[in-house]
Protein backbone atom coordinates (compact mmCIF):
# COMPACT_ATOMS: atom_id res chain seq x y z
CA UNK A 1 0.00 0.00 0.00
CA UNK A 2 1.45 3.30 -1.02
CA UNK A 3 -0.11 6.94 -0.76
CA UNK A 4 -1.42 7.19 -4.04
CA UNK A 5 -3.36 3.24 -3.78
CA UNK A 6 -3.70 -0.14 -2.35
CA UNK A 7 -4.60 -2.04 -5.41
CA UNK A 8 -3.39 -1.88 -9.19
CA UNK A 9 -6.55 -1.63 -11.79
CA UNK A 10 -5.66 -5.49 -12.29
CA UNK A 11 -6.28 -7.03 -9.29
CA UNK A 12 -9.67 -5.99 -7.40
CA UNK A 13 -12.29 -9.31 -7.68
CA UNK A 14 -15.00 -10.95 -5.28
CA UNK A 15 -13.15 -11.40 -2.90
CA UNK A 16 -12.24 -7.95 -2.52
CA UNK A 17 -16.09 -7.07 -1.81
CA UNK A 18 -16.84 -4.23 0.65
CA UNK A 19 -13.14 -3.65 0.86
CA UNK A 20 -11.92 0.38 1.21
CA UNK A 21 -9.50 0.89 -1.20
CA UNK A 22 -7.59 3.44 -3.24
CA UNK A 23 -6.88 3.51 -6.76
CA UNK A 24 -4.71 5.53 -8.86
CA UNK A 25 -4.31 6.29 -12.91
CA UNK A 26 -6.14 7.57 -16.20
CA UNK A 27 -9.50 8.37 -16.62
CA UNK A 28 -9.93 5.61 -20.12
CA UNK A 29 -13.22 6.36 -20.63
CA UNK A 30 -16.44 7.71 -19.24
CA UNK A 31 -19.81 6.70 -19.61
CA UNK A 32 -22.96 9.29 -18.44
CA UNK A 33 -26.25 7.69 -17.16
CA UNK A 34 -27.63 10.48 -16.08
CA UNK A 35 -28.15 9.45 -12.52
CA UNK A 36 -24.73 7.53 -12.74
CA UNK A 37 -21.74 8.13 -14.11
CA UNK A 38 -19.06 5.06 -14.58
CA UNK A 39 -15.77 5.72 -15.21
CA UNK A 40 -12.89 3.08 -16.84
CA UNK A 41 -10.12 3.90 -14.70
CA UNK A 42 -6.68 2.40 -16.26
CA UNK A 43 -3.09 2.12 -15.29
CA UNK A 44 -0.30 0.05 -16.30
CA UNK A 45 -1.98 -3.49 -15.19
CA UNK A 46 -5.40 -2.92 -16.17
CA UNK A 47 -8.69 -1.51 -15.91
CA UNK A 48 -11.05 -0.90 -13.15
CA UNK A 49 -14.28 0.25 -13.53
CA UNK A 50 -15.39 2.82 -11.16
CA UNK A 51 -19.18 4.73 -10.44
CA UNK A 52 -20.07 7.73 -8.65
CA UNK A 53 -24.18 8.41 -8.26
CA UNK A 54 -25.48 12.09 -8.70
CA UNK A 55 -26.17 12.65 -4.77
CA UNK A 56 -22.49 12.54 -4.25
CA UNK A 57 -20.98 15.85 -3.29
CA UNK A 58 -18.10 15.57 -5.94
CA UNK A 59 -20.02 13.97 -8.72
CA UNK A 60 -20.22 17.53 -10.78
CA UNK A 61 -16.50 17.98 -10.40
CA UNK A 62 -15.62 14.24 -11.19
CA UNK A 63 -17.75 14.63 -14.19
CA UNK A 64 -16.18 18.09 -15.97
CA UNK A 65 -13.24 15.65 -16.28
CA UNK A 66 -11.76 14.99 -19.31
CA UNK A 67 -10.34 11.49 -20.45
CA UNK A 68 -6.31 11.45 -19.45
CA UNK A 69 -6.99 13.45 -16.57
CA UNK A 70 -4.59 11.43 -13.70
CA UNK A 71 -6.87 10.83 -10.58
CA UNK A 72 -6.58 9.13 -7.40
CA UNK A 73 -10.24 7.66 -6.34
CA UNK A 74 -10.99 6.17 -2.87
CA UNK A 75 -14.45 3.73 -2.42
CA UNK A 76 -15.77 0.56 -1.86
CA UNK A 77 -15.79 -2.72 -3.92
CA UNK A 78 -18.88 -3.74 -5.03
CA UNK A 79 -20.42 -6.72 -6.74
CA UNK A 80 -21.99 -6.01 -9.54
CA UNK A 81 -24.81 -7.05 -10.91
CA UNK A 82 -25.11 -10.03 -13.36
CA UNK A 83 -25.75 -8.65 -16.26
CA UNK A 84 -23.30 -6.00 -16.30
CA UNK A 85 -20.32 -8.63 -15.27
CA UNK A 86 -17.58 -8.07 -18.00
CA UNK A 87 -15.25 -11.20 -18.46
CA UNK A 88 -13.54 -9.51 -20.58
CA UNK A 89 -11.50 -7.99 -18.02
CA UNK A 90 -9.99 -9.19 -15.10
CA UNK A 91 -12.13 -7.15 -12.53
CA UNK A 92 -14.54 -7.54 -14.50
CA UNK A 93 -17.01 -9.25 -12.02
CA UNK A 94 -16.95 -5.81 -9.26
CA UNK A 95 -16.63 -1.81 -9.13
CA UNK A 96 -16.05 0.82 -7.46
CA UNK A 97 -18.33 2.87 -5.47
CA UNK A 98 -16.68 6.37 -5.56
CA UNK A 99 -16.75 8.08 -2.45
CA UNK A 100 -13.76 10.80 -2.94
CA UNK A 101 -11.41 11.63 -4.96
CA UNK A 102 -8.38 13.72 -6.01
CA UNK A 103 -6.58 14.79 -9.50
CA UNK A 104 -2.93 13.89 -10.00
CA UNK A 105 -2.34 15.06 -13.26
CA UNK A 106 -4.28 17.38 -15.84
CA UNK A 107 -4.47 17.49 -19.29
CA UNK A 108 -4.71 19.23 -22.34
CA UNK A 109 -7.02 18.33 -25.40
CA UNK A 110 -6.13 15.52 -26.51
CA UNK A 111 -4.69 15.89 -30.21
CA UNK A 112 -5.37 11.16 -30.64
CA UNK A 113 -8.05 9.44 -28.28
CA UNK A 114 -6.43 6.94 -26.03
CA UNK A 115 -8.71 4.02 -25.67
CA UNK A 116 -9.59 3.51 -29.06
CA UNK A 117 -7.47 1.81 -31.74
CA UNK A 118 -8.18 3.65 -34.28
CA UNK A 119 -5.46 4.04 -37.01
CA UNK A 120 -3.67 7.29 -36.92
CA UNK A 121 -1.03 9.19 -39.00
CA UNK A 122 2.54 8.10 -38.29
CA UNK A 123 3.21 12.26 -37.91
CA UNK A 124 0.80 12.48 -35.00
CA UNK A 125 1.57 9.09 -33.29
CA UNK A 126 5.28 9.51 -33.30
CA UNK A 127 5.04 13.41 -32.29
CA UNK A 128 2.65 12.18 -29.09
CA UNK A 129 4.32 8.49 -28.55
CA UNK A 130 3.63 9.11 -24.83
CA UNK A 131 -0.53 9.17 -25.68
CA UNK A 132 0.57 6.43 -28.57
CA UNK A 133 2.06 4.06 -25.69
CA UNK A 134 -0.70 4.39 -23.43
CA UNK A 135 -3.30 2.29 -26.19
CA UNK A 136 -3.57 -0.93 -25.24
CA UNK A 137 -2.03 -3.08 -27.95
CA UNK A 138 0.62 -1.22 -28.29
CA UNK A 139 1.32 -1.06 -24.56
CA UNK A 140 1.23 -4.64 -24.04
CA UNK A 141 3.49 -4.97 -27.43
CA UNK A 142 6.11 -2.73 -24.97
CA UNK A 143 5.99 -5.26 -21.96
CA UNK A 144 6.10 -8.11 -24.22
CA UNK A 145 9.43 -6.68 -25.20
CA UNK A 146 10.80 -6.31 -22.12
CA UNK A 147 9.49 -9.94 -20.70
CA UNK A 148 11.03 -11.57 -23.88
CA UNK A 149 14.41 -9.89 -23.12
CA UNK A 150 14.56 -10.70 -19.80
CA UNK A 151 14.21 -14.26 -20.85
CA UNK A 152 16.52 -14.42 -23.31
CA UNK A 153 18.88 -13.17 -20.70
CA UNK A 154 17.86 -15.89 -18.23
CA UNK A 155 18.54 -18.91 -20.64
CA UNK A 156 21.17 -17.54 -22.33
CA UNK A 157 22.81 -17.42 -18.29
CA UNK A 158 21.69 -20.97 -18.49
CA UNK A 159 23.62 -21.96 -21.17
CA UNK A 160 26.52 -20.60 -19.52
CA UNK A 161 26.59 -17.27 -21.73
CA UNK A 162 28.12 -13.80 -19.94
CA UNK A 163 26.94 -10.54 -20.75
CA UNK A 164 29.33 -8.06 -21.48
CA UNK A 165 28.77 -4.44 -22.61
CA UNK A 166 31.12 -2.99 -25.67
CA UNK A 167 31.85 0.75 -26.48
CA UNK A 168 29.56 2.90 -28.02
CA UNK A 169 32.48 5.73 -29.65
CA UNK A 170 34.54 3.38 -31.94
CA UNK A 171 36.15 3.81 -35.08
CA UNK A 172 34.29 3.68 -39.06
CA UNK A 173 34.31 0.68 -40.58
CA UNK A 174 34.86 0.47 -44.55
CA UNK A 175 31.95 -2.43 -44.69
CA UNK A 176 28.44 -2.21 -44.33
CA UNK A 177 25.92 0.01 -44.06
CA UNK A 178 26.35 4.69 -43.07
CA UNK A 179 27.88 5.09 -40.30
CA UNK A 180 26.91 7.62 -37.84
CA UNK A 181 29.86 9.57 -37.06
CA UNK A 182 30.22 11.68 -34.08
CA UNK A 183 32.85 14.36 -33.37
CA UNK A 184 36.00 14.41 -31.03
CA UNK A 185 36.42 18.03 -29.08
CA UNK A 186 39.39 16.64 -27.55
CA UNK A 187 41.04 15.56 -31.19
CA UNK A 188 40.35 17.81 -33.68
CA UNK A 189 39.26 16.69 -37.31
CA UNK A 190 38.70 12.80 -35.91
CA UNK A 191 35.21 11.08 -35.48
CA UNK A 192 33.78 8.36 -33.51
CA UNK A 193 31.58 6.12 -35.19
CA UNK A 194 28.67 4.51 -33.43
CA UNK A 195 28.98 0.70 -33.75
CA UNK A 196 26.71 -0.95 -36.66
CA UNK A 197 27.54 -4.52 -34.44
CA UNK A 198 29.73 -4.84 -32.08
CA UNK A 199 31.59 -7.38 -34.23
CA UNK A 200 34.68 -6.62 -33.76
CA UNK A 201 34.55 -6.28 -30.23
CA UNK A 202 32.88 -9.45 -29.82
CA UNK A 203 35.85 -10.96 -31.65
CA UNK A 204 38.50 -9.49 -29.45
CA UNK A 205 36.41 -11.24 -26.70
CA UNK A 206 36.87 -14.35 -27.79
CA UNK A 207 40.62 -13.79 -28.68
CA UNK A 208 40.62 -12.36 -24.74
CA UNK A 209 40.04 -15.96 -23.30
CA UNK A 210 35.91 -15.39 -22.93
CA UNK A 211 34.40 -18.16 -23.78
CA UNK A 212 30.79 -17.49 -24.10
CA UNK A 213 29.56 -13.83 -24.94
CA UNK A 214 26.27 -12.53 -25.21
CA UNK A 215 24.81 -8.40 -25.35
CA UNK A 216 21.42 -7.15 -25.63
CA UNK A 217 23.31 -4.51 -27.58
CA UNK A 218 22.20 -1.05 -29.77
CA UNK A 219 23.31 -0.92 -32.77
CA UNK A 220 23.27 1.94 -35.23
CA UNK A 221 22.92 2.41 -39.13
CA UNK A 222 22.42 5.33 -41.37
CA UNK A 223 20.01 3.35 -43.52
CA UNK A 224 16.77 4.15 -44.49
CA UNK A 225 13.75 2.78 -42.93
CA UNK A 226 11.41 -0.50 -43.92
CA UNK A 227 8.78 -2.52 -42.19
CA UNK A 228 11.23 -4.88 -40.32
CA UNK A 229 14.25 -2.38 -39.93
CA UNK A 230 14.26 1.33 -37.66
CA UNK A 231 16.33 3.89 -39.13
CA UNK A 232 18.98 5.19 -37.34
CA UNK A 233 19.18 1.83 -33.93
CA UNK A 234 17.85 -1.27 -33.66
CA UNK A 235 18.97 -3.73 -30.51
CA UNK A 236 20.45 -7.51 -31.42
CA UNK A 237 21.16 -10.50 -29.33
CA UNK A 238 24.83 -9.83 -30.18
CA UNK A 239 26.36 -13.64 -29.66
CA UNK A 240 29.79 -14.64 -29.95
CA UNK A 241 31.14 -18.44 -29.07
CA UNK A 242 34.71 -19.41 -29.07
CA UNK A 243 35.98 -23.62 -30.11
CA UNK A 244 33.01 -23.66 -32.18
CA UNK A 245 31.69 -25.03 -35.39
CA UNK A 246 28.84 -23.87 -37.61
CA UNK A 247 26.53 -26.69 -36.33
CA UNK A 248 27.66 -25.74 -32.56
CA UNK A 249 25.94 -22.09 -33.40
CA UNK A 250 22.83 -23.43 -34.94
CA UNK A 251 22.60 -25.92 -31.58
CA UNK A 252 22.90 -23.25 -29.18
CA UNK A 253 20.23 -21.09 -31.22
CA UNK A 254 17.47 -23.71 -32.09
CA UNK A 255 17.32 -24.18 -28.37
CA UNK A 256 16.73 -20.72 -27.29
CA UNK A 257 14.61 -19.99 -30.27
CA UNK A 258 12.27 -23.35 -29.47
CA UNK A 259 12.02 -21.97 -25.97
CA UNK A 260 10.87 -18.48 -26.77
CA UNK A 261 8.69 -18.53 -29.25
CA UNK A 262 7.39 -21.65 -27.68
CA UNK A 263 7.01 -19.33 -24.51
CA UNK A 264 5.46 -16.26 -25.68
CA UNK A 265 2.90 -17.50 -28.33
CA UNK A 266 0.34 -20.44 -29.06
CA UNK A 267 1.43 -20.37 -32.65
CA UNK A 268 2.94 -23.89 -33.79
CA UNK A 269 5.92 -24.19 -34.81
CA UNK A 270 6.76 -26.18 -37.76
CA UNK A 271 10.54 -27.99 -37.24
CA UNK A 272 12.13 -28.71 -33.95
CA UNK A 273 15.53 -29.20 -36.16
CA UNK A 274 15.71 -26.14 -38.34
CA UNK A 275 15.79 -27.44 -42.03
CA UNK A 276 19.30 -25.77 -43.92
CA UNK A 277 19.05 -24.66 -47.35
CA UNK A 278 21.80 -23.86 -49.27
CA UNK A 279 21.87 -20.04 -50.72
CA UNK A 280 22.06 -20.81 -54.15
CA UNK A 281 18.94 -23.55 -53.40
CA UNK A 282 17.26 -20.47 -51.72
CA UNK A 283 17.55 -18.08 -54.96
CA UNK A 284 16.32 -20.97 -57.30
CA UNK A 285 13.26 -22.12 -55.07
CA UNK A 286 12.19 -18.89 -53.58
CA UNK A 287 13.95 -16.03 -55.53
CA UNK A 288 14.97 -15.22 -52.32
CA UNK A 289 17.72 -15.77 -49.42
CA UNK A 290 14.75 -14.95 -46.71
CA UNK A 291 11.91 -17.17 -47.99
CA UNK A 292 8.81 -18.07 -45.72
CA UNK A 293 8.58 -21.65 -45.52
CA UNK A 294 5.11 -21.37 -44.83
CA UNK A 295 4.02 -21.15 -48.49
CA UNK A 296 4.11 -24.26 -50.35
CA UNK A 297 5.03 -22.86 -53.52
CA UNK A 298 8.36 -23.32 -55.40
CA UNK A 299 10.42 -21.57 -58.15
CA UNK A 300 11.32 -24.32 -61.16
CA UNK A 301 14.13 -23.54 -63.91
CA UNK A 302 12.12 -24.35 -67.31
CA UNK A 303 15.48 -22.72 -69.10
CA UNK A 304 16.28 -25.82 -70.87
CA UNK A 305 12.57 -26.49 -71.87
CA UNK A 306 12.86 -23.63 -74.74
CA UNK A 307 15.72 -25.28 -76.71
CA UNK A 308 13.30 -28.11 -77.99
CA UNK A 309 12.35 -27.62 -81.40
CA UNK A 310 8.19 -28.57 -80.21
CA UNK A 311 8.01 -25.47 -78.19
CA UNK A 312 6.59 -22.46 -80.38
CA UNK A 313 7.11 -19.51 -78.01
CA UNK A 314 9.80 -17.45 -79.91
CA UNK A 315 9.57 -14.48 -77.79
CA UNK A 316 11.12 -16.74 -74.80
CA UNK A 317 12.94 -18.54 -76.95
CA UNK A 318 14.98 -15.54 -78.39
CA UNK A 319 15.62 -14.32 -75.01
CA UNK A 320 16.97 -17.65 -73.94
CA UNK A 321 19.55 -17.79 -76.66
CA UNK A 322 20.81 -13.87 -75.38
CA UNK A 323 21.28 -15.06 -72.28
CA UNK A 324 17.92 -15.49 -70.35
CA UNK A 325 16.53 -17.74 -67.89
CA UNK A 326 13.07 -19.31 -67.62
CA UNK A 327 11.36 -19.92 -64.26
CA UNK A 328 8.37 -21.01 -62.97
CA UNK A 329 5.91 -21.25 -60.35
CA UNK A 330 3.34 -24.13 -60.17
CA UNK A 331 -0.38 -23.71 -58.90
CA UNK A 332 -2.06 -26.79 -57.72
CA UNK A 333 -5.71 -27.81 -59.70
CA UNK A 334 -6.38 -23.93 -60.11
CA UNK A 335 -8.33 -24.93 -63.62
CA UNK A 336 -11.49 -23.85 -62.26
CA UNK A 337 -10.51 -20.45 -61.79
CA UNK A 338 -12.04 -17.61 -63.88
CA UNK A 339 -9.84 -16.11 -66.53
CA UNK A 340 -9.89 -12.78 -64.28
CA UNK A 341 -8.00 -14.35 -61.84
CA UNK A 342 -4.78 -15.37 -64.03
CA UNK A 343 -4.78 -11.76 -66.16
CA UNK A 344 -4.97 -10.33 -62.70
CA UNK A 345 -1.78 -11.80 -61.54
CA UNK A 346 -0.27 -11.34 -64.94
CA UNK A 347 -1.45 -7.05 -64.61
CA UNK A 348 -0.31 -7.15 -60.74
CA UNK A 349 3.52 -8.67 -62.35
CA UNK A 350 3.71 -5.56 -65.01
CA UNK A 351 2.95 -3.19 -61.92
CA UNK A 352 6.12 -4.67 -60.04
CA UNK A 353 8.49 -3.51 -62.80
CA UNK A 354 8.13 -6.76 -65.50
CA UNK A 355 6.65 -7.88 -68.44
CA UNK A 356 4.27 -10.16 -66.74
CA UNK A 357 3.70 -13.36 -66.59
CA UNK A 358 2.81 -15.94 -69.08
CA UNK A 359 0.81 -18.72 -68.15
CA UNK A 360 -1.26 -21.93 -69.17
CA UNK A 361 -3.26 -24.33 -67.18
CA UNK A 362 -2.62 -27.90 -67.57
CA UNK A 363 -5.78 -30.02 -69.49
CA UNK A 364 -6.09 -33.36 -70.68
CA UNK A 365 -9.04 -33.80 -73.28
CA UNK A 366 -7.87 -36.90 -75.73
CA UNK A 367 -4.23 -35.44 -75.24
CA UNK A 368 -2.50 -33.53 -72.78
CA UNK A 369 -2.60 -29.84 -73.53
CA UNK A 370 -2.20 -25.88 -71.93
CA UNK A 371 -5.04 -23.91 -72.17
CA UNK A 372 -4.59 -19.89 -71.87
CA UNK A 373 -2.56 -17.17 -73.61
CA UNK A 374 0.48 -19.07 -74.40
CA UNK A 375 -0.83 -22.94 -73.82
CA UNK A 376 -0.66 -23.18 -77.62
CA UNK A 377 2.96 -22.61 -78.01
CA UNK A 378 3.68 -25.90 -75.88
CA UNK A 379 3.49 -29.77 -77.28
CA UNK A 380 1.97 -32.46 -75.17
CA UNK A 381 5.59 -33.80 -75.34
CA UNK A 382 6.66 -30.00 -74.04
CA UNK A 383 3.85 -30.15 -71.16
CA UNK A 384 4.80 -34.05 -69.96
CA UNK A 385 8.63 -32.45 -69.92
CA UNK A 386 7.51 -29.46 -67.80
CA UNK A 387 5.17 -31.57 -65.61
CA UNK A 388 8.08 -34.38 -65.08
CA UNK A 389 10.20 -31.39 -64.16
CA UNK A 390 8.24 -29.66 -61.82
CA UNK A 391 5.62 -31.90 -60.37
CA UNK A 392 3.06 -30.72 -61.89
CA UNK A 393 -0.06 -32.77 -62.38
CA UNK A 394 -3.37 -32.20 -65.06
CA UNK A 395 -5.39 -29.12 -63.43
CA UNK A 396 -2.21 -27.16 -62.46
CA UNK A 397 -1.59 -23.93 -63.64
CA UNK A 398 2.09 -23.23 -64.84
CA UNK A 399 3.00 -19.03 -64.31
CA UNK A 400 6.16 -18.45 -66.68
CA UNK A 401 8.65 -15.46 -66.06
CA UNK A 402 11.90 -15.32 -68.71
CA UNK A 403 14.46 -12.52 -67.87
CA UNK A 404 18.14 -12.14 -66.23
CA UNK A 405 18.61 -13.58 -63.27
CA UNK A 406 18.44 -11.29 -60.74
CA UNK A 407 15.17 -9.75 -62.09
CA UNK A 408 13.46 -13.21 -62.39
CA UNK A 409 14.64 -13.92 -59.02
CA UNK A 410 12.47 -10.63 -57.88
CA UNK A 411 9.59 -11.10 -59.10
CA UNK A 412 9.19 -14.59 -58.96
CA UNK A 413 9.84 -14.07 -55.24
CA UNK A 414 7.11 -11.76 -55.09
CA UNK A 415 4.89 -13.44 -57.58
CA UNK A 416 5.44 -16.48 -54.61
CA UNK A 417 3.63 -14.31 -51.71
CA UNK A 418 0.88 -13.08 -54.33
CA UNK A 419 -0.30 -16.12 -55.81
CA UNK A 420 0.17 -17.73 -51.98
CA UNK A 421 -1.82 -14.88 -50.54
CA UNK A 422 -4.67 -14.83 -53.32
CA UNK A 423 -4.96 -18.80 -52.77
CA UNK A 424 -5.08 -18.35 -49.22
CA UNK A 425 -2.35 -20.63 -48.72
CA UNK A 426 0.32 -19.47 -45.89
CA UNK A 427 -1.16 -20.69 -42.27
CA UNK A 428 -0.51 -17.53 -40.29
CA UNK A 429 -0.70 -19.47 -36.89
CA UNK A 430 2.28 -21.25 -37.22
CA UNK A 431 5.56 -20.70 -37.41
CA UNK A 432 8.40 -21.67 -39.95
CA UNK A 433 12.11 -21.25 -39.42
CA UNK A 434 15.53 -21.97 -41.64
CA UNK A 435 18.89 -21.89 -41.73
CA UNK A 436 20.18 -20.39 -45.08
CA UNK A 437 23.74 -21.60 -45.65
CA UNK A 438 27.01 -21.33 -48.32
CA UNK A 439 27.10 -18.02 -48.79
CA UNK A 440 29.42 -16.83 -51.42
CA UNK A 441 32.60 -15.05 -50.00
CA UNK A 442 32.71 -12.90 -52.54
CA UNK A 443 30.39 -11.38 -55.42
CA UNK A 444 30.59 -9.08 -58.33
CA UNK A 445 28.95 -5.24 -57.82
CA UNK A 446 26.70 -4.68 -60.44
CA UNK A 447 28.18 -0.92 -60.85
CA UNK A 448 31.34 -1.35 -60.72
CA UNK A 449 32.28 -4.69 -61.77
CA UNK A 450 35.04 -5.22 -58.82
CA UNK A 451 34.68 -8.20 -56.77
CA UNK A 452 33.54 -7.27 -53.08
CA UNK A 453 32.50 -8.96 -49.99
CA UNK A 454 28.73 -10.71 -50.62
CA UNK A 455 27.71 -10.86 -46.61
CA UNK A 456 30.77 -10.59 -43.89
CA UNK A 457 34.23 -9.81 -44.74
CA UNK A 458 35.13 -11.27 -41.41
CA UNK A 459 33.83 -14.91 -42.07
CA UNK A 460 35.78 -18.61 -42.92
CA UNK A 461 36.19 -19.31 -46.00
CA UNK A 462 35.14 -23.17 -46.26
CA UNK A 463 37.71 -25.86 -47.64
CA UNK A 464 41.25 -27.19 -46.26
CA UNK A 465 42.85 -23.55 -45.32
CA UNK A 466 46.55 -24.91 -47.77
CA UNK A 467 44.15 -25.94 -50.43
CA UNK A 468 41.98 -22.65 -51.15
CA UNK A 469 42.06 -22.03 -54.83
CA UNK A 470 42.12 -17.75 -54.55
CA UNK A 471 42.52 -17.94 -58.43
CA UNK A 472 38.59 -18.28 -58.24
CA UNK A 473 36.86 -16.33 -55.78
CA UNK A 474 33.48 -16.21 -56.80
CA UNK A 475 33.61 -19.89 -56.71
CA UNK A 476 34.26 -19.88 -52.40
CA UNK A 477 31.97 -20.48 -50.11
CA UNK A 478 32.16 -19.20 -46.91
CA UNK A 479 30.82 -20.50 -43.46
CA UNK A 480 28.01 -17.75 -43.06
CA UNK A 481 24.47 -18.13 -41.83
CA UNK A 482 21.51 -16.77 -41.66
CA UNK A 483 18.49 -17.67 -39.54
CA UNK A 484 15.23 -16.79 -41.31
CA UNK A 485 11.23 -17.19 -39.54
CA UNK A 486 8.10 -16.68 -41.55
CA UNK A 487 10.27 -15.12 -44.39
CA UNK A 488 11.91 -12.64 -41.85
CA UNK A 489 15.82 -12.52 -41.74
CA UNK A 490 16.36 -12.58 -37.77
CA UNK A 491 20.00 -12.77 -37.73
CA UNK A 492 23.20 -13.10 -39.81
CA UNK A 493 26.35 -15.09 -38.43
CA UNK A 494 29.38 -16.77 -38.91
CA UNK A 495 32.17 -18.81 -38.12
CA UNK A 496 35.19 -15.48 -38.02
CA UNK A 497 38.47 -15.97 -39.87
CA UNK A 498 40.65 -16.12 -36.99
CA UNK A 499 44.30 -16.33 -39.25
CA UNK A 500 45.64 -13.11 -40.05
CA UNK A 501 47.80 -14.17 -42.94
CA UNK A 502 44.62 -15.42 -44.63
CA UNK A 503 42.57 -12.42 -43.54
CA UNK A 504 45.21 -9.85 -45.62
CA UNK A 505 44.83 -12.42 -48.80
CA UNK A 506 40.76 -12.55 -48.42
CA UNK A 507 40.85 -8.33 -48.34
CA UNK A 508 43.13 -8.18 -51.08
CA UNK A 509 41.30 -9.87 -53.65
CA UNK A 510 38.18 -7.56 -52.30
CA UNK A 511 40.31 -4.65 -53.23
CA UNK A 512 42.32 -3.46 -49.76
CA UNK A 513 46.04 -3.70 -49.09
CA UNK A 514 47.69 -4.93 -46.38
CA UNK A 515 48.55 -1.39 -45.04
CA UNK A 516 44.74 -0.55 -45.70
CA UNK A 517 43.50 -3.57 -43.20
CA UNK A 518 45.69 -2.56 -40.93
CA UNK A 519 44.58 0.90 -40.78
CA UNK A 520 40.89 0.11 -40.73
CA UNK A 521 40.81 -2.89 -38.62
CA UNK A 522 43.99 -2.38 -36.65
CA UNK A 523 42.78 -3.61 -32.95
CA UNK A 524 41.58 -6.77 -35.17
CA UNK A 525 44.52 -7.65 -36.98
CA UNK A 526 46.86 -7.02 -34.18
CA UNK A 527 44.80 -8.95 -31.93
CA UNK A 528 44.47 -12.16 -33.89
CA UNK A 529 48.19 -12.28 -34.32
CA UNK A 530 48.99 -12.66 -30.38
CA UNK A 531 47.11 -16.24 -30.81
CA UNK A 532 43.10 -16.67 -31.38
CA UNK A 533 40.64 -19.42 -30.92
CA UNK A 534 38.47 -20.61 -33.88
CA UNK A 535 35.07 -18.69 -33.20
CA UNK A 536 31.80 -17.66 -34.65
CA UNK A 537 28.87 -16.17 -33.79
CA UNK A 538 25.16 -14.69 -34.44
CA UNK A 539 22.93 -11.63 -33.89
CA UNK A 540 19.21 -11.98 -33.94
CA UNK A 541 17.41 -8.59 -34.03
CA UNK A 542 15.50 -8.38 -31.08
CA UNK A 543 12.88 -5.55 -32.75
CA UNK A 544 12.28 -8.36 -35.32
CA UNK A 545 11.69 -11.74 -32.70
CA UNK A 546 9.02 -9.03 -30.78
CA UNK A 547 7.51 -7.86 -34.21
CA UNK A 548 6.89 -11.78 -34.97
CA UNK A 549 5.65 -12.57 -31.47
CA UNK A 550 3.55 -9.46 -31.07
CA UNK A 551 1.94 -10.43 -34.90
CA UNK A 552 3.10 -6.99 -36.10
CA UNK A 553 3.99 -6.31 -39.49
CA UNK A 554 5.68 -3.42 -38.78
CA UNK A 555 8.63 -3.27 -36.65
CA UNK A 556 7.38 0.47 -35.67
CA UNK A 557 5.14 -1.23 -33.48
CA UNK A 558 7.00 -3.34 -31.03
CA UNK A 559 9.80 -0.22 -30.84
CA UNK A 560 8.91 2.07 -27.79
CA UNK A 561 10.39 5.34 -29.30
CA UNK A 562 11.30 5.17 -32.98
CA UNK A 563 11.74 7.91 -35.98
CA UNK A 564 9.91 8.47 -38.82
CA UNK A 565 10.85 6.84 -42.24
CA UNK A 566 13.18 9.98 -42.28
CA UNK A 567 15.18 9.54 -39.33
CA UNK A 568 13.54 11.81 -37.55
CA UNK A 569 12.09 11.82 -33.81
CA UNK A 570 8.95 14.46 -34.06
CA UNK A 571 8.64 13.84 -30.11
CA UNK A 572 12.00 14.92 -29.10
CA UNK A 573 13.00 17.29 -32.16
CA UNK A 574 16.06 15.25 -33.16
CA UNK A 575 18.18 15.69 -35.66
CA UNK A 576 18.13 19.44 -34.48
CA UNK A 577 20.94 21.96 -35.18
CA UNK A 578 22.99 23.27 -32.60
CA UNK A 579 24.55 26.68 -31.87
CA UNK A 580 27.73 28.06 -33.14
CA UNK A 581 29.43 27.92 -29.73
CA UNK A 582 29.06 23.77 -29.39
CA UNK A 583 30.27 23.81 -33.24
CA UNK A 584 33.33 26.01 -32.21
CA UNK A 585 34.33 23.86 -29.74
CA UNK A 586 34.13 21.16 -32.06
CA UNK A 587 36.30 22.47 -34.78
CA UNK A 588 33.22 22.34 -37.00
CA UNK A 589 31.62 24.71 -39.58
CA UNK A 590 28.27 23.73 -41.24
CA UNK A 591 28.63 24.52 -45.51
CA UNK A 592 24.85 25.35 -46.73
CA UNK A 593 24.09 24.26 -50.11
CA UNK A 594 23.69 25.86 -53.15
Amino acid sequence: MTKYRTHNCNELNLAHKGNQIILSGWINKKRDHGNLLFIDLRDNYGLTQCVIDKSNSVFKDIEKLPLETVVKIEGKVVERTKETINLNISTGEIEVSISTFEILGTTKELPMPVFSDQEYAEEIRLKYRFLDLRKKKIHQNIILRSKIISFIRSEMEKLGFLEFQTPILTSSSPEGARDFLVPSRLNPGKFYALPQAPQQFKQLIMVSGFDKYFQIAPCFRDEDARADRSPGEFYQLDVEMSFVEQEDVFEVFEKLFLKVFTKFSNKKILQNKFPKITYSDAMLKYGTDKPDLRNPLIISDLTIIFQRNDVKFDIFKKLVKSGSLVRCLITNNTKDKPRSFFDGIDNWAKEQGSSGLAYFTIEKNDKIIGKGPVGKFFSQESIMEIMKLTKAEVGDTVFLSCGKKNDIEKILNLARTKLAEELKLIDNNCFSFCWIVDYPMFEKDEETKKIKFSHNPFSMPQGVIKNLDFSDPLSMKAYQYDIVCNGVELSSGAIRNHIPELMYKLFEIAGYSKRNVDEKFSGMINALSYGAPPHGGLAPGIDRIVMLLANEKNIREVTMFPMNQNAQDLMMNAPSNVNDEQLKELNLSIKKRN
